[in-house]
């Protein structure tokens, strides 16, 4: 089957690329750290209407996005904003051109009003549902990352260790997610994709461990993995509270265990991050 992935050189692309390719499918890379061809907000670009044309399915990743420290000075911006509208309307647009199968990457953030990124989310997600697609929405992803300025929590903390010797969090720690290694996450999109007539365009797939972990003991198990090397790292909380992911009434819907379930901890997810990362350094 050839699958085109949209925004392949991100955390989730990058590994989902090489997960479907080991599984025999053909891929069509497509993101603008590639190549400038490849930036979707550029309207008309023939090089991501040639992309969607050939695909036999679609997972749409792309988003003008990072992690929380990322997000807090950037979701705001007027670049954010736009940048995120003529990706959305240049892709939607030309799924619904070439009637493709695809699957719309959403976020556990778009019921989040206050959030510009989760109302961009939310905008995908009507897009989607317009054109009978599905949603998927994921619950903080993490695995290596190439784009340190974007880089989400644990390879953040696992970097600041080896260059600063501590973690400075921007809150205080209690806040708490759900962490889910992008190997399961992989499983997760192909049982989508291979199912995807059994599942309902108008609800969500969430993708998720199912699991809370704070960020405080997200620090705590990353410092447990400097000391096996006998590096000793200090955890050094901030005095705020979250103010990224704040609503509360976010629950995980469990529909998609009928298909898929998470195998990884947050243990071993953790430490084998941080096998691959600690090779920069050592």
């Amino acid at each position: 089957m050839k699958i085109t992935i949209l925004g392949s050189s991100g955390q989730i692309g990058a590994y989902l690329s090489e997960y479907l390719r080991t599984k025999g499918h053909v891929v069509i890379h497509f993101d603008k750290v590639e190549t400038p061809n490849h930036d979707m907000t550029v309207i008309p670009n023939q090089y991501l209407e040639n992309a969607i044309e050939i695909a036999d399915f679609v997972f749409f990743l792309a988003f003008d996005v990072g992690g929380s420290r990322y997000l807090k000075k950037y979701q705001h911006t007027f670049q954010f904003i736009d940048n995120n509208t003529r990706l959305m309307a240049n892709a939607f647009g030309l799924l619904e051109k070439y009637k493709k199968r695809f699957v719309f990457a959403s976020s556990q953030m778009s019921n989040m009003s206050y959030s510009p990124y989760g109302v961009m989310k939310r905008v995908g997600e009507m897009y989607t549902t317009a054109l009978k697609g599905l949603i998927v929405k994921f619950w903080n992803v993490y695995g290596i990352e190439n784009d340190h300025e974007k880089a989400h929590v644990i390879t953040d903390f696992i970097k600041k260790g080896f260059e600063e010797g501590e973690f400075e969090m921007l809150t205080d720690g209690t806040e708490e997610r759900q962490f889910l290694y992008a190997e399961d996450c992989c499983e997760a999109l192909e049982t989508v994709m291979e199912n995807y007539t059994d599942f309902k365009t108008e609800d969500a797939l969430h993708i998720t461990s199912f699991n809370s972990t704070s960020i405080k003991q997200i620090a705590e198990i990353i410092q447990g993995q400097f000391r096996l090397i006998g590096k000793e790292v200090r955890i050094k909380p901030g005095l705020a509270k979250d103010s990224v992911q704040m609503d509360k009434r976010n629950e995980a819907d469990l529909y998609i265990t009928g298909w898929w379930l998470p195998k990884t901890t947050i243990d071993k997810g953790i430490a084998k991050v941080f096998e691959n990362m600690k090779n920069d350094w050592i």
